[in-house]
């Protein structure tokens, strides 16, 4: 087994902080807390179960011998392509909102030194 490789596995056990899987090959792996969704986890056991079949990926190999884990399905394209957007988005924001203060200023700006329509 290699890191990337993608393993079935069942849950043997739920913990506060993850899970720890039984591979099919007989070897034991982990799934941390946040490696379980690409949403907010709060619970474990609101994700898995034990004797849930799981489809992982294999992220790394942890000091105890074990697997290390990843349930989530988002690849690093899509994960880079989400930065981008979401830069983009705040971008348009921050001008946009500049923009705003600009002119707000500038009215202000006018009404002190008494001009009513600039050129």
């Amino acid at each position: 087994m290699e890191v990337g490789q993608v393993v079935k596995g069942k849950v043997i056990e739920v913990l506060k902080f993850g899970a720890n899987v039984e591979l099919e090959n007989g070897e034991k792996g982990f799934i941390h807390i946040s490696k379980i969704s690409n949403q907010y986890v709060q619970k474990v056991e609101d994700f898995l179960k034990v004797g849930q079949e799981v489809e992982a990926k294999i992220v790394g190999k942890g000091r105890d011998g074990k697997w290390e884990l990843s349930l989530k399905e988002e690849t690093k394209e899509n994960e880079a392509e989400a930065k981008k957007e979401d830069f983009e988005r705040k971008l348009q924001k921050f001008l946009k909102d500049s923009q705003k203060t600009y002119s707000e200023y500038k009215r202000r700006l006018d009404k002190k030194q008494g001009i009513t329509k600039r050129k």
